[in-house]
C-alpha cells in the first residue's frame, strides 16, 4: 500500500519549460503567448481565459508539432532522482498540468511517473484546433485531483505533498499536507509550508516521508 502521495507541477516545475512557449514558437506567436503566461503566472488574470487566449493562437499548426515539441522538453536538473526516491520509500508520484495531455504522457514514461492529469489539445484532420477539448485544469481542478488521487489510493490527506511554481498552484498547495513553492512567483510562496530557491529537484529529497 502506498505510503504517501507526491503532485507536482510540470511546466517550470518539473521541466525547464512553458511547454505552451514552444508550441508558440512554431506558431510564431511566442511573444504574445509568454506574455499572457508571465500575466496567469503572477495571478493577475484567471487561468482558464488566459489559456483559452494562449491555445487560440495555435490554431492550424499540424499535428506533429506535439510529438516534436515533446521531445524538446528538458526535465528539471533531479527530477528523476527525486521521483525515484519518491517510489522507493513506497510513495506515488503524480503529475497534474495546465498544459497538454499529448506532451505530458511521453514525460510520464520518461520520468516514471505513476500517475498523469492534463489539458487535452482539440485536433481535427491533422491539425491543431485553437481549442481545448473537455473541461480546462485550472486551479481548482489541479487541487481536486490531489484529493481524488489520494482518496483512491487511501492516503490520508496529511501525507499529500504539493509542488509548485506559480498561481495556477495555490489551491493544491493548500490542499496538501506539505505544500512545496519552487523556484515560486511571490504569490505561490506567501501560501506554501517550504519554499526551495535551489533549481534542483533533490532539494526535496530530505523532506520526504
Amino acid at each position: 500500500m502506498a505510503r504517501f502521495l507526491a503532485v507536482f507541477d510540470v511546466d517550470s516545475t518539473l521541466i525547464e519549460d512553458e511547454a505552451i512557449d514552444l508550441l508558440a514558437e512554431r506558431a510564431g506567436t511566442k511573444d504574445l503567448v509568454s506574455q499572457i503566461t508571465d500575466r496567469a503566472m503572477r495571478g493577475e488574470i484567471d487561468f482558464a481565459s488566459s489559456l483559452i487566449e494562449r491555445v487560440a493562437t495555435l490554431k492550424g499548426l499540424p499535428q506533429s508539432v506535439l510529438d516534436e515539441t515533446s521531445q524538446r522538453l528538458k526535465p528539471t536538473a533531479g527530477a528523476a532522482e527525486l521521483i525515484a526516491a519518491i517510489q522507493e520509500r513506497s510513495g506515488v508520484a503524480a503529475a497534474v498540468s495546465g498544459g497538454f495531455t499529448q506532451l505530458l504522457k511521453p514525460l510520464q514514461t520518461k520520468l516514471n511517473l505513476d500517475h498523469v492529469f492534463a489539458n487535452t489539445l482539440e485536433v481535427q484532420d491533422g491539425k491543431l484546433t485553437g481549442k481545448v477539448w473537455g473541461s480546462i485544469v485550472d486551479r481548482v481542478a489541479k487541487a481536486d485531483f490531489l484529493r481524488k488521487l489520494s482518496s483512491d489510493l487511501a492516503i490520508e490527506s496529511h501525507l499529500t505533498i504539493a509542488v509548485g511554481d506559480g498561481a495556477n498552484d495555490i489551491d493544491m498547495i493548500q490542499a496538501a499536507g506539505l505544500g512545496i513553492a519552487f523556484c515560486a512567483k511571490p504569490k505561490l510562496r506567501e501560501v506554501a509550508d517550504v519554499s526551495i530557491e535551489i533549481r534542483d529537484l533533490r532539494q526535496l529529497i530530505g523532506l520526504l516521508p
